[in-house]
């Protein structure tokens, strides 16, 4: 496949960076992780009101901008990059591509629309608290009582979970296992039963919350699709997900690339500068060159998820090329913050220097939604089959 930016994608991928380098500079992210809340409510009104970010890939009919996933990554490559601290990942890449994939008309019509309103944040909760992300994470359960239904459960590793408006769960039937009998449901952050709590993590500019369910009764308009027949369109939003934060990652492999060129340009040593020795150019090398094979691997699965959406001929290709993706660019991002400060050398890990935040989100995306290893295996097990 030979891929291009169009005209318009240029302009949208160059004004989200312009954006965010005003915006997302070092002191807005500093300011945004030391809360826990974890992002500037006017910030967040700025995207959803005057940038219309969240609606981007949304369709027109449920007041989105209609346009595709490439459009989508190309602006979370400058998230990524410039480390913007808001409940966009959560909103638009879990919730709202649940919403997209499993809700119905009538769903789709009311929570998307809020959504593009710049009126809601949302997210998505499925993992139980284990190292997996796939069916068997899922430990939640429901049953049928009456006309709806009895949720019981906890998640872990919910982005935004304590912030967010409204959770989209996952929940399986009691006795069930693998991707047997899995729901999904929509809970407003005002449902009885459900309790929320910020969980600090290494990473903090990117929030993560634990939720636990107790005896949560939701009616029947909660369910998003069939009953029991949930995990074919969570696996979907799951790889949707993915690659939206390989995405991120490549902007982070960029940013760190440029911070390093520029730092080891001005750097002197022996009256030199260090970017002047063939090792240091050498380590810029290799770091450059991960940097655009991720790059390609993020654009190839921008691609394939658009068609995944549409319907089109590669839609079965979605779980190999996020495979691919986030594999990668797992490894790639969490080797170049690695080379990244080694030669920044002893001021690399300190405060007044950003590069340990690039190291630290680089760290918790790898193993955010599967590590490189988990990937792998996930990708030599669907070639096999």
């Amino acid at each position: 496949m030979e891929f291009a930016f169009t005209q318009e994608q240029e302009m949208i991928r160059d004004t989200a960076a312009a954006f965010l380098a005003e915006v997302s500079d070092s002191a807005a992210v500093r300011c945004a992780m030391d809360t826990e809340q974890g992002y500037e409510v006017e910030l967040w009104r700025r995207i959803c009101g005057e940038m219309y970010w969240q609606a981007i890939h949304i369709p027109e009919d449920c007041g989105g901008m209609g346009l595709g996933y490439v459009e989508l990554v190309a602006m979370l490559e400058q998230m990524g990059r410039y480390l913007l601290c808001a409940p966009f990942f959560s909103t638009v890449c879990l919730a709202g591509n649940a919403l997209r994939v499993a809700g119905s008309v009538e769903q789709q019509t009311h929570w998307l629309g809020k959504l593009c309103a710049g009126e809601l944040t949302a997210t998505l909760a499925f993992n139980g608290g284990c190292s997996r992300w796939d069916a068997d994470a899922i430990t939640a359960t429901w049953r049928k009582e009456g006309a709806g239904y009895v949720l019981n459960g906890a998640y872990r590793y919910v982005i935004d979970g304590h912030t967010a408006e409204l959770l989209i769960v996952a929940a399986r039937a009691a006795g069930s296992s693998g991707a047997q009998g899995i729901s999904l449901f929509l809970l407003p952050a005002s449902t009885v039963g459900m309790s929320r709590q910020w969980l600090p993590s290494m990473d903090q500019t990117r929030k993560q919350a634990a939720v636990h369910l107790d005896n949560v009764s939701v009616d029947a308009d909660a369910l998003l699709g069939e009953s029991g027949q949930g995990w074919a369109a969570l696996s979907k939003v799951i790889d949707l997900a993915t690659i939206a934060l390989a995405a991120e990652q490549v902007g982070g492999c960029q940013q760190l690339l440029d911070m390093t060129v520029a730092y080891t340009g001005e750097r002197v040593q022996f009256n030199r500068t260090i970017a002047s020795y063939q090792a240091v150019k050498h380590k810029a090398a290799d770091m450059m060159l991960k940097t655009e094979v991720a790059r390609s691997a993020i654009y190839y699965a921008a691609c394939v998820a658009q068609e995944a959406l549409e319907g089109g001929p590669l839609a079965g290709e979605l779980s190999e090329a996020a495979s691919v993706a986030k594999s990668y660019c797992s490894d790639a991002y969490f080797a170049i913050a690695g080379d990244a400060l080694q030669l920044f050398g002893g001021v690399g890990f300190t405060w007044e220097y950003d590069v340990h935040l690039y190291f630290k989100r680089a760290k918790s995306s790898e193993h955010l939604l599967g590590n490189g290893t988990q990937h792998r295996e996930r990708l030599a097990s669907v070639l096999l089959d």
